[in-house]
């Protein structure tokens, strides 16, 4: 069953007089339980497309169905609503409240979701004991290192249970030591059934997913199968 299906995809920025083509119609399914990763050189359309895959932008011109539900043309709240309940986010900058602590943290799409405080809690728990943090609940980022953080960061994208986890250069600020036991939890979480989506520019990382979608000028130029 498909849970992404891009067709025709166009998104046109207006500079000056000009208009840039960032997307120039891009067509691409995406199976559940897949995991792919993008990749492009800097300026090749990979991060416009994540983003209206994540929802944060509508194309425009094209057809955009995530979950069997056309996105493509969806006001702004309704794209927030389909982001809190269906994708999670994992960045390159972790992206966590400094005064929250790491249970906080997880807490937030729940909080968002209207979700009751007690099985807010219980969930959170138990996302950050799937990632290995359960004895850092109390923690607060500062008091965590950097593969600590980017693990609560995944609690946090796992949490409402979402379609798709979209994962934007995951292991750009760790060593490689850490940045290897990130790959290692995305590798778990693709064979517990999740789908993943990875933005890399770095073919080593690209590697570990079932497919490689290559971009440049805004389209897509390699589709495969690893």
């Amino acid at each position: 069953m498909q849970l992404i299906d891009l067709r025709g995809v166009e998104k046109a920025y207006a500079m000056g007089d000009t208009q840039v083509r960032a997307l120039d119609g891009v067509s691409l399914a995406i199976a559940r339980g897949e995991y792919i990763a993008v990749m492009g050189p800097s300026g090749s359309g990979k991060s416009t497309l994540m983003n209206v895959v994540g929802c944060l932008d509508t194309p425009s011109a094209g057809s955009y169905r995530l979950n069997d539900q056309e996105v493509a043309r969806m006001a702004d709240d309704d794209l927030a609503a389909v982001r809190n309940r269906e994708i999670g986010f994992v960045f390159q900058t972790f992206n966590l409240l400094p005064r929250k602590d790491a249970i906080g943290n997880v807490e937030l799409p729940l909080l968002y979701a209207g979700v009751g405080r007690a099985e807010r809690q219980q969930r959170a728990r138990a996302a950050l004991g799937a990632v290995g943090l359960a004895d850092r609940a109390q923690h607060r980022p500062n008091q965590l290192s950097g593969g600590q953080r980017q693990r609560v960061a995944i609690a946090r994208a796992l949490v409402n249970r979402p379609s798709l986890l979209l994962a934007d250069e995951p292991t750009g600020n760790l060593d490689s030591r850490t940045g290897d036991e990130i790959l290692a939890l995305f590798d778990d979480l693709h064979r517990q059934g999740h789908t993943i989506v990875l933005v890399t520019h770095e073919e080593h990382l690209a590697r570990r997913a079932q497919r490689i979608v290559r971009l440049r000028d805004g389209r897509i130029v390699a589709d495969d199968r690893s």
